[in-house]
């Protein structure tokens, strides 16, 4: 294993489990938020920022809870970015909890690009 940094966060979203899932599991709701353009083929999706194409493997996806993925180019077996709703079961206040990784000098960026990213999306849904 390389010297990847795990990290996770913790987003309280005002929206439901199902409608916060469309958004980040599909590639047209991931195009609103997450990239400029999200296309899939298969397993594979292409995530694109200001012409720069990133692909990414999808491991798993459980609806409505969770999708997982692993960029193409990484190295590290073990590293890859995960997206889950955790539905509180007193209050049933809805969080996203994003879980990536990084090398250890990019955890901080890799912090701000999820805050940056998920403040778009709370935005997107109405939940700012």
């Amino acid at each position: 294993m390389s010297g990847k940094v795990k990290f996770e966060m913790e987003f309280v979203v005002k929206a439901s489990p199902s409608l916060l899932y469309q958004y980040m599991a599909t590639p047209s709701g991931m195009s609103e938020w997450f990239a400029d353009n999200v296309n899939s083929r298969g397993e594979y999706y292409t995530f694109i920022w200001e012409g720069t194409e990133e692909r990414a493997e999808l491991l798993s996806k459980k609806k409505p809870e969770r999708i997982k993925f692993r960029w193409a180019e990484e190295e590290d077996d073990d590293a890859y970015f995960e997206l889950r709703i955790l539905v509180d079961e007193i209050t049933k206040d809805v969080s996203l909890i994003i879980t990536d990784f990084a090398d250890d000098d990019e955890v901080e960026e890799g912090k701000m690009f999820w805050e940056n990213q998920i403040s778009e999306l709370k935005q997107i849904i109405g939940s700012a």
